[in-house]
C-alpha cells in the first residue's frame, strides 16, 4: 500500500490536494493507498508513520516546509518530497533537501498528473520484487505485488494476478512458498494468498477484491488473523 502525506496550513489546499490525489489513484486503478493530512511541519515530524510521498507547503509557521524537509532528511526519512508553494524563487533551495518536484499554487492539473506519473513509476521501482516462473517453453517475470493468490490443482500451480491474468506452471506449493516474502500466507493446503488483497474472512472464506473468495481451513483462521494484524503493523511503520 502506498502512503501519502499532505502537509499544508491551508485547509482548502489540503482538500484540493486530497481530491487531486484520490482522483488520480482511482483513474490509475490503484485502490491500495492511504492519505494522511497535517496542518503543520511539527505534527508531520511527530508522526511515527513513514510515507512514500509527501506534499509539503513551504510557507508555514516554524518549522516551515523547508526546515521540515531538512529535519526529515536528518532523520534519514527517504520519502519523495514534492513542495507546494507560491514562491517560485525557492526552487533552488529545494535541491538542498533532494526534493523530487516543485509545484506552484494554484495547482495545474496536467502538471500534477505528470509529477504523479513519474513519482508512481519511481515508487514502483523501489518496491518491486519479482519472481521468475520457468516453464518448459518460456520464462516469465512476475512482480510479487501483482499476485493476488496462488492455488494448486493436481501437479500445477496457478497464479491469479491483479490484472486478471492466470499463469500456470509445474512446481510444488511448498517449494514455491519458500520463494515468496512475508506478505503471502498459506490459508489452505491448496492456497496461498497475498495479504495485501485480503478484505475479510467469513464462513471459511477469504474475501478478495472484486467479490472473489478462496477457502481458509478452520485450523488456519486464527493464524490468518494474526498474520493480517502483523502485516498491517509492518505496513504502517
Amino acid at each position: 500500500m502506498l502512503k501519502f502525506a499532505i502537509c499544508d496550513d491551508e485547509p482548502a489546499m489540503v482538500k484540493e490536494l486530497s481530491c487531486h490525489l484520490s482522483r488520480y489513484m482511482t483513474e490509475k486503478n490503484r485502490p491500495s493507498y492511504q492519505i494522511s493530512t497535517f496542518a503543520g511541519g511539527r505534527s508531520l515530524l511527530e508522526s511515527a508513520s513513514s510515507f512514500d510521498l509527501i506534499f509539503l507547503d513551504i510557507q508555514m509557521e516554524q518549522p516551515d516546509g523547508m526546515e521540515t524537509a531538512r529535519i526529515l532528511r536528518r532523520q534519514n526519512r527517504h520519502s519523495l518530497l514534492v513542495f507546494i508553494t507560491v514562491l517560485k524563487e525557492c526552487v533552488f533551495d529545494a535541491f538542498e533537501v533532494q526534493a523530487y518536484d516543485y509545484l506552484i499554487k494554484p495547482l495545474d492539473q496536467a502538471r500534477f498528473q505528470k509529477t504523479m506519473d513519474r513519482a508512481l513509476s519511481l515508487l514502483e521501482q523501489r518496491t518491486a520484487k519479482n519472481i521468475v516462473i520457468q516453464s518448459r517453453t518460456a520464462c516469465e517475470i512476475i512482480p510479487m505485488a501483482q499476485i493476488v493468490y496462488c492455488e494448486v490443482q493436481g501437479r500445477k500451480l496457478y497464479l491469479h494476478q491483479k490484472n486478471g491474468q492466470i499463469t500456470d506452471f509445474y512446481e510444488k506449493l511448498e517449494n514455491f512458498e519458500r520463494r515468496l516474502d512475508r506478505r503471502f500466507f498459506k490459508c489452505h493446503r491448496s492456497y496461498l494468498v497475498n495479504l495485501d488483497y485480503v478484505r475479510g474472512c467469513s464462513a471459511g472464506q477469504v474475501m478478495l477484491p472484486q467479490g472473489e473468495a478462496i477457502p481458509v481451513s478452520r485450523l488456519r483462521e486464527p493464524d490468518l488473523m494474526q498474520a493480517l494484524l502483523r502485516h498491517m503493523k509492518e505496513r504502517n511503520r
